[in-house]
């Protein structure tokens, strides 16, 4: 198959993945929030997922509450890990997520998913949480911290947003666009039901958890912009690809 013609069909699965959220709205309860059906391969399930633990004090106790929360699904574990990253750089780890904090500048952005994909499945995931805004007296509260490091690790087990109306009532899941974040820090069930939905449908004869170092592609370099948009207070989806495999990258504007 040519290149361009394979990248623009996966760019069209994103698209329309992300499409059918936004048309469903609040009336997307109950649907399939799988982020284009994108997955980690595994032989079987429950598998273990290691977690790169390259954030500051001040992050600490929010990546423990994020780790803790989505591993109660049936389908698989998070276990925290000595990170491998310079957090600056947030380079990524095969078979691996990690999660980095950094003042990465007023460019807009509270938090950043990156997952990289090859034939559909996940190989690893970074996660970007920007203290330039964290540290202001808006951001700076529990509440936006566990919702913004909460649905980037949702992200990157394959998970795309419940709702994305920002104003109307929220859904009680960090999956799920507010601007009231109190009750939205937590996965949901309907979260942990979509996670059994993509991990219990098949299983894979190969696995794609644990393996090498790969680079991270920097903000200038997230490829064409998919859906969504680059006005504060929305979220992006980017794509590119690096090598033999895609680059998917999430972002929520501040």
């Amino acid at each position: 198959m040519d290149r361009r013609r394979g990248l623009r069909i996966r760019f069209a699965v994103v698209v329309l993945a992300t499409a059918g959220l936004l048309a469903g709205g609040a009336s997307a309860v109950g649907a399939s929030h799988s982020w284009g059906g994108y997955h980690w391969a595994r032989a079987a399930n429950p598998f273990t997922l290691k977690v790169g633990d390259n954030v500051t004090a001040a992050w600490d106790s929010y990546l423990d509450t994020t780790v803790i929360d989505w591993s109660a699904s049936t389908v698989l574990d998070l276990t925290e890990v000595a990170g491998t990253s310079n957090p600056k750089r947030c380079q990524g780890s095969s078979g691996t997520v990690q999660v980095c904090n950094n003042s990465y500048g007023n460019n807009g952005w509270l938090g950043v998913a990156q997952i990289w994909i090859s034939g559909g499945h996940i190989t690893q995931g970074t996660v970007k949480l920007n203290d330039t805004y964290f540290n202001t007296v808006k951001y700076n509260t529990a509440a936006w911290r566990n919702l913004v490091s909460c649905q980037e690790v949702g992200h990157t087990l394959g998970l795309a947003h419940q709702d994305e109306i920002f104003n109307n009532a929220n859904l009680d899941t960090c999956m799920d666009y507010t601007n009231a974040p109190e009750s939205n820090q937590h996965p949901n069930t309907h979260d942990f039901e979509q996670l059994a939905s993509i991990y219990n449908n098949h299983l894979d004869t190969i696995s794609t958890v644990s393996k090498t170092n790969a680079s991270s592609p920097a903000p200038a370099s997230w490829g064409r912009l998919v859906a969504g948009s680059t006005r504060s207070g929305q979220t992006a989806t980017y794509v590119t690809a690096i090598g033999s495999e895609l680059v998917v990258t999430h972002v929520i504007w501040a």
